[in-house]
């Protein structure tokens, strides 16, 4: 009784010599541009071919082109709001930025530990800039188009936040201040001595 025993196949013999890709003829390249529309990007040129080898646009080129807004994506579950509130809280240590439907629904929200601001950094006013962004990013993908600004507190950030949402597309169609201001109520906190 003899066995055979199976010979251990090498790594060459389990997989085929894979033949080189042959290069497609440059006539069927420049036939068949794709699709408009088909593709997820933007619409891609055809690529110009020299020789064989395909022609890199120069900086020049590049410039000439315009490049659209910003664009923003829409949200999963978009809720549709063209106008909104935003109310900035700016206090000595944090800016906050809430960002609300016409009845007061919390469409966007942001701070600055939110955004990776920790201790004092989160009271200058870069980090409400930051803040501001952040809110109004995720507000308009969910389709915000103009808002209403309401700015509460005495901090650092009243200034940037205003501005970091107009530089970043929305319209404002006011700005009211709405700090409360005591008719000489509560007995303030004592004067620091540093």
């Amino acid at each position: 009784m003899s066995e055979e025993k199976p010979v251990p196949a090498t790594p060459a013999a389990e997989k085929p010599a894979r033949a080189p890709k042959a290069a497609k003829p440059a006539a069927e390249e420049t036939a068949a541009p794709a699709a408009p529309g088909a593709g997820s990007g933007p619409a891609e040129k055809p690529v110009e071919l020299v020789g064989g080898v395909a022609k890199q646009p120069t900086a020049e080129e590049l410039l000439k082109e315009e490049l659209g807004a910003v664009k923003i994506r829409r949200a999963k579950g978009s809720k549709n709001v063209t106008s909104g509130i935003a109310t900035i809280l700016a206090s000595f240590n944090n800016t906050i930025v809430s960002i609300t439907d016409q009845k007061g629904a919390v469409i966007a929200w942001s701070s600055a530990g939110k955004c990776n601001f920790r201790g004092s950094r989160k009271s200058t006013a870069y980090a409400a800039q930051v803040v501001a962004q952040d809110a109004a990013r995720n507000a308009m993908a969910h389709g915000l188009k103009d808002v209403v600004i309401r700015i509460s507190g005495p901090g650092l950030g009243r200034d940037s936040a205003v501005r970091a949402l107009q530089a970043i597309g929305l319209e404002i169609n006011s700005i009211i201040d709405v700090t409360p201001v005591p008719h000489n109520g509560c007995r303030p906190p004592k004067r620091r001595r540093v």
